[in-house]
């Protein structure tokens, strides 16, 4: 999560800036100007995406130490890894797009989709995962094992009342 939410950052920076840039060459009539910002940016976020998905794959042994020294942890970050190197790439991309909307003024279209992909995507996903596919809640686990471990009391509540 991170590592997901460092990639992210460089993405919402993106958005950010390709929301002002083209809404600036809208405003000042060079459409053609605000397209190929359009092209840089969706170019530039997926390079960038792919380089660090790179990174994560080819020091897939070496960087769940900076996170974690349970032996059981590092081998869920290794299985994960090519998961989490999809998940970047594809989220990368995603919130450019988003930036040339809003610059465009769709900002309602940006908020129909990303309310469509949660609920017609999203969630039948998640339930498919975890449940239909027996994959799990790690967050369930995780305080399971807290509780375990005599972590927190707050974990501790949570985990009796379900």
């Amino acid at each position: 999560m991170n590592i997901m939410g460092w990639t992210m950052m460089l993405s919402i920076g993106l958005n950010a800036a390709v929301s002002v840039r083209v809404s600036n060459e809208l405003g000042a009539v060079h459409p053609r100007t605000g397209k190929f910002s359009m092209v840089v940016v969706v170019i530039y976020a997926f390079l960038l995406s792919l380089l660090i998905a790179i990174v994560l794959l080819i020091f897939h042994k070496q960087y769940p130490f900076i996170f974690a020294e349970n032996s059981e942890v590092i081998e869920v970050v290794y299985q994960l890894t090519p998961l989490l190197a999809f998940c970047i790439v594809v989220n990368n991309v995603q919130p450019a797009l988003s930036g040339v909307a809003v610059g465009a003024g769709w900002q309602t279209v940006v908020a129909y989709v990303n309310i469509a992909c949660y609920y017609i995507f999203g969630i039948p996903l998640g339930l498919l995962l975890g449940h239909t596919l027996h994959m799990g809640v790690q967050a369930a686990v995780a305080a399971e094992r807290i509780k375990r471990w005599g972590g927190d009391s707050e974990v501790k509540a949570i985990m009796d009342i379900n």
